[in-house]
């Protein structure tokens, strides 16, 4: 199963305060009072007035995103940063194989990163990911990491994550749906019918 991830995370009410003017701009929910950002080629060109490059060859340390990043775009997070640590967040996989890659600006500057993983075989709080998320102030909870903890699992690519903020979807919402599902077919006389997106529920 495949999964992609082009996104900007940060406090709620930062991108909140700071997207709320734009067009294209979705904010999807995330734990701990976090919120998802799907970096979509109409966002580039609504902040930068033009659509976005991508990179030529597959991702690496000297170039760790897949859409690059215009100076433009990256001054605008930058100056977002000011009011808080703002993240910017790649993933790709495919049958297990594929890469993470993040970088972080806090007071105005780049704080940590561009770092980019494609073995992910160090500790996982060193993930790419999983430190961005730290630097953001994500807590440790019952999950197994950040990226779990906040909610990343949730969805699996842009698409998803657009509908999710569209619909206005509480990042606990599949394992709610779960639990009433779970309630509903013990305290039924009949089964009820399954939800239709029951073996989608944003579980790796």
């Amino acid at each position: 199963m495949s999964y992609q991830l082009s996104a900007v995370v940060a406090d709620v009410e930062l991108l909140r305060e700071q997207t709320g003017e734009l067009d294209h701009a979705v904010l999807a929910a995330l734990r701990q009072d976090f919120a998802l950002l799907p970096v979509t080629p109409q966002l580039v060109e609504e902040l930068t007035g033009t659509p976005p490059d991508f990179a030529a060859g597959d991702p690496s340390p000297e170039q760790p995103f897949g859409v690059v990043l215009p100076a433009s775009f990256t001054g605008t997070l930058a100056g977002w940063s000011r009011l808080g640590p703002v993240a910017y967040l790649e993933a790709e996989f495919h049958g297990g194989l594929g890469h993470q890659a993040s970088v972080v600006w806090l007071g105005g500057a780049v704080g940590f990163g561009p770092v980019f993983d494609a073995a992910l075989d160090g500790p996982r709080e060193q993930w790419p990911i999983n430190a961005a998320l730290h630097r953001l102030g994500v807590e440790r909870g019952r999950w197994i990491d950040p990226f779990a903890e906040v909610g990343l699992h949730l969805e699996r690519n842009t698409a998803g994550w657009l509908a999710h903020g569209r619909r206005g979807l509480s990042a606990d919402y599949w394992d709610e749906l779960a639990e009433e599902w779970e309630e509903q077919e013990s305290g039924a006389d009949q089964q009820p019918e399954r939800p239709r997106h029951v073996g989608d529920w944003g579980l790796p």
